[in-house]
């Protein structure tokens, strides 16, 4: 179906969600009882779950038959604004296709003296509020679509910080284009991280499915403690299931990825055996960090690929090196990514 040619369509249709769209609703069972979520379907067999009660993350997502995102065996959780302390995050992980860190810390939990911080940070347990819905117009010929949304993490007396999330795509193109654009609104500078774990789970993930990246792999003191698999493979591919990876057994990747000309870096997973990929692109200048976790566990099966603003290491930790963002008042910082589905000979010859 070439829906880039009105031709094979125009006259044909009364309704654009015959080919695609957005829908919102709001679940009424299980755990995430009460949650507001937006379906989006491409017109491509690439449909997704935003998730508006969750910071507009993204969690089911399938490309026909196919699932892309890992779901965790919590599932949909509906948001708890304070599940903020030590590593309660992990209580309402979901996985997903896509789950923001941050806004002002990423990675373990860490305190100094300005405060304590939660697993992550608190922003996917933070509800949007929904700014406005852009269907597709047939009539017009407009074949666009875009959901927006604004989060916020603030405190009186103290940080305030607004993102703006805009996720948006075209029917007929199996992409999906998530823009933030993070603004400081309060009086005084705003300690600032973000994290965008980007989880895949079978079958796209699979032994033997390649995670292509190009970059430098940074030594850690903890690489004594990588799987064999990967001081084998190097984080270049997919394990099976590993009995060292039970309980919270992982192996990461910080990486110094390398960009093209336009300060492009892109990355992916490649099921050569399905031809199903998934490419991810995103602004080196933006976000000069990409982290690979690995996570195979029995019936925990997962790796992610995470564009950041800096390696999971802590707002007190990153305070301390002197790398920690530190936004003015007023200040706005763009974040950018693309995901887009690959199918066919475009997977294998996806190399850098």
């Amino acid at each position: 179906m070439n829906l880039s040619d009105p031709s094979s369509w125009k006259q044909k249709l009364s309704n654009s969600h015959q080919i695609g769209g957005i829908e919102t609703s709001v679940l009424d069972n299980g755990t995430g009882r009460g949650t507001r979520i937006a379906w989006v379907n491409t017109g491509t067999g690439l449909r997704y779950k935003v998730v508006l009660d969750r910071g507009m993350d993204i969690l089911d997502a399938f490309y026909n038959e196919h699932s892309l995102a890992w779901l965790s065996n919590a599932g949909h959780v509906s948001h708890q604004p304070f599940s903020n302390q030590g590593i309660d995050w992990l209580r309402t992980f979901g996985g997903g296709l896509l789950t923001t860190c941050g806004l002002s810390s990423i990675g373990p939990p860490n305190e100094d003296e300005t405060g304590q911080r939660g697993l992550h940070g608190n922003y996917s347990n933070t509800s949007a509020e929904l700014i406005s819905i852009k269907q597709p117009d047939i009539y017009i010929g407009n074949l666009d679509f875009e959901i927006v949304g604004i989060i916020r993490e603030t405190t009186t007396f103290g940080p305030s910080l607004e993102l703006k999330r805009s996720i948006s795509g075209t029917l007929g193109s199996s992409k999906i284009k998530i823009n933030d654009v993070v603004s400081n609104r309060g009086n005084t500078p705003a300690p600032h991280m973000v994290l965008y774990h980007i989880n895949c789970g079978w079958p796209l993930i699979d032994e033997g499915t390649r995670i292509v990246w190009k970059g430098e792999h940074q030594k850690r003191d903890s690489d004594h403690l990588l799987s064999d698999f990967n001081k084998k493979h190097k984080f270049s591919t997919c394990a099976a299931p590993l009995d060292g990876h039970s309980g919270f057994g992982e192996d990461v990747a910080f990486i110094d990825p390398e960009a093209d000309h336009m300060d492009q870096v892109t990355c992916g997973y490649m099921n050569d055996q399905l031809e199903l990929g998934l490419g991810i692109s995103f602004s080196k200048k933006q976000m000069p960090w990409l982290i690979n976790w690995q996570h195979w566990g029995k019936n925990e099966y997962v790796t992610a690929l995470e564009p950041a603003t800096n390696p999971p290491i802590g707002q007190a930790a990153a305070r301390e090196n002197g790398t920690l963002i530190l936004l003015e008042p007023g200040e706005k910082r763009n974040y950018d990514i693309e995901l887009e589905v690959l199918r066919g000979m475009s997977v294998k010859e996806f190399n850098l």
